[in-house]
């Protein structure tokens, strides 16, 4: 939450600048939205409660940067954010995931964050807690009054002759526990042997499809009378110290916190910060005259994700989830759909539409070099692990750039996606025989580009297939 609440529109724009080529419009507009979610946080009450978020939907071809938007922006925000694809889910009534699915893996997402902060702040105390039991554990029966953990310790064959202790000695015990205290912070015992108790899940997670009312509350049900049958069994494992260690502390994390602050808290996230990204929104749009069975199932999709959009009360296990300051972001290429064929109620729940624009050879070019997280960065990280370096040229930059474009408006325009496609061909022969190569550095020409893509390009039906 504080971390959104630094971030004013210009930083988040420069963030996403770091990533993601161009796109101008798309990201002032997702930055407006993340801002004025904690505009609104600032006012009073009654004045909060009255506006409502501006939804988007981004509209453009695929590999123009809508889900790297959202991704960065998931990994940007300090917010419950969630990527769904709207193929996923279908209408009440049919096999498949009901939307309000989507409500419960945000607060699922909303509580697995607060708790990971809380326990954050507990680290400390659990530590200790954890460091005690171990020292239990490799000493079993010496200062043990009470078991502070269902852990259980191996016989005591198992450890050296460090001293030993009667009993009768209080000193003795201290200055014994004290010396593997040192051990065990010296990281000498972290392969000695421990026995603990671990407890098994009582049955594997399975998901309920639409059909029936109340799917949380069932499924918890479901889960909760297995546990009864199988009684929560637990399993004594024999693991290193190292690994009991984590075994312990996340034992002693859970122990800490407060749940029921914690769902407290998520519900508050996910009502007044969360946001859904809606992906592949054009693929449930009915396309021209409606009536078939697709085109219908496909509306009753948009009928079932509008009271969500507008405002409604969700069920989850953590409580009741009312989505009424949801932030919802919709994306779709409508390369054969229009937004226009969405359900007039859905197109206005997202008033704001950005266009995001097709890429050219600038693009790509800049895309090759620009980003943290380049494709040249990459393989020139990948093939470093071989000890082959390799450079590339920058008129070898500008004639793969220039090629991504020709195939693109060639064939299917899939973005920046045929990057990744020219590359992999364009270094195939040098990743296969990397380990001839060692120690050598590799230059990247427009001569080897021409070698490795110049006749794909040129034979149409083979650059349809390859590239």
């Amino acid at each position: 939450m504080e971390a959104l609440e630094n971030l004013t529109p210009k930083a988040i724009v420069a963030e996403l600048d770091t990533y993601i080529i161009g796109q101008k419009k798309a990201k002032r507009a997702v930055a407006i939205a993340l801002r004025n979610r904690t505009r609104r946080l600032r006012l009073p009450e009654d004045v909060r409660d009255e506006i409502a978020p501006k939804n988007i939907l981004m509209i453009g071809p695929t590999g123009v940067g809508k889900t790297e938007i959202a991704r960065r922006l998931a990994k940007l925000c300090g917010a419950p954010f969630l990527k769904v694809e709207a193929t996923k889910y279908t209408e009440v009534g049919y096999v498949g995931r009901d939307v309000e699915s989507m409500i419960r893996d945000l607060m699922a997402v909303g509580y697995a964050m607060v708790k990971s902060e809380m326990q954050g702040a507990l680290q400390g105390e659990a530590e200790k807690r954890t460091e005690e039991i171990l020292l239990d554990l490799l000493l079993p029966g010496l200062n043990r009054k009470k078991p502070a953990s269902p852990a259980v310790a191996r016989s005591e064959e198992m450890l050296p002759a460090l001293s030993s202790p009667t009993g009768d000695d209080g000193g003795k015990e201290n200055d014994t526990r004290e010396k593997f205290r040192k051990m065990l912070r010296d990281g000498s015992l972290e392969d000695r042997m421990v026995e603990v108790t671990v407890q098994k899940s009582g049955m594997p997670s399975f998901e309920l499809f639409a059909g029936s009312a109340n799917l949380e509350d069932l499924e918890m049900s479901v889960q909760n009378i297995t546990n009864m049958i199988t009684g929560g069994k637990n399993k004594r494992k024999q693991v290193p110290v190292g690994e009991a260690r984590k075994i312990l502390m996340a034992e002693q994390l859970d122990r800490l916190v407060d749940h029921e602050k914690i769902t407290e808290e998520a519900r508050k996230r996910v009502e007044q910060m969360g946001i859904v990204f809606i992906d592949e929104i054009d693929k449930v749009a009915s396309k021209g005259e409606r009536g078939s069975n697709q085109d219908v199932s496909r509306e009753g999709v948009q009928r079932d994700i509008l009271p969500i959009v507008e405002g409604s009360t969700v069920n989850t296990k953590y409580g009741v989830v009312d989505t009424a300051h949801i932030l919802f972001i919709a994306a779709g290429a409508f390369n054969v759909s229009r937004p226009s064929d969405l359900i007039p109620e859905l197109q206005g729940r997202f008033p704001l539409r950005v266009e995001l624009e097709s890429l050219n050879a600038e693009d790509f070019k800049r895309i090759l070099l620009e980003p943290k997280n380049a494709l040249t960065r990459q393989y020139t990280a990948l093939l470093g692990t071989e000890n082959v370096s390799i450079e590339f040229d920058d008129d070898a930059i500008n004639m793969m750039s220039e090629l991504a474009a020709e195939v693109n408006s060639r064939m299917e325009n899939i973005g920046a996606r045929r990057l990744h496609t020219i590359m992999e061909t364009l270094l195939e022969e040098i990743s296969f025989n990397a380990d001839e190569h060692a120690g050598e550095t590799i230059k990247i020409t427009t001569g080897y580009v021409r070698e490795r893509l110049g006749d794909i390009v040129k034979d149409q039906d083979l650059s349809r297939y390859i590239l």
